[in-house]
């Protein structure tokens, strides 16, 4: 997936829909950006599959040798899918975190909560700000 076509919650995770299997599926993972930020990967926790999120709702955590990250659903609905193999393959989320990458799916409930995501344009302009 193309970072340009993709859409960011502020808390640094991102998001691509799709229909499959005639309902809309968000994949979602975490950006390069915080990838950086955080460095050394060192664990993941992903949800249990056939959990129900509300947007903005905690649903695991990505640690590293220097600090432990939180992260938020920026949608609402139920986990589908899990990439299992992530935790064991930490390297993927600085290769290819875009792709590979990929921390979950869901199959939304609300699509409400798709308008407060943020463009590409606006996700630079918040990292920038960051810094």
């Amino acid at each position: 997936m193309k970072p340009e076509e993709l859409l960011y919650a502020p808390t640094h995770e991102w998001v691509a829909v799709a229909k499959e299997n005639g309902v809309q599926v968000a994949t979602i993972g975490i950006t390069d950006f915080a990838v950086k930020q955080l460095t050394d990967l060192v664990y993941m926790e992903l949800p249990e599959v056939g959990r129900k999120l509300a947007a903005g709702q905690e649903f695991g955590e990505v640690e590293s040798v220097k600090a432990v990250s939180p992260l938020y659903s920026p949608v609402a609905g139920e986990v589908i899918a899990v990439n299992s193999e992530l935790p064991n393959r930490l390297e993927t989320l600085n290769d290819d975190p875009f792709g590979q990458g990929w921390v979950m799916k869901v199959k939304l409930s609300d699509e409400t909560a798709l308008s407060k995501l943020l463009d590409y344009a606006a996700y630079q302009k918040q990292c920038s700000e960051q810094g």
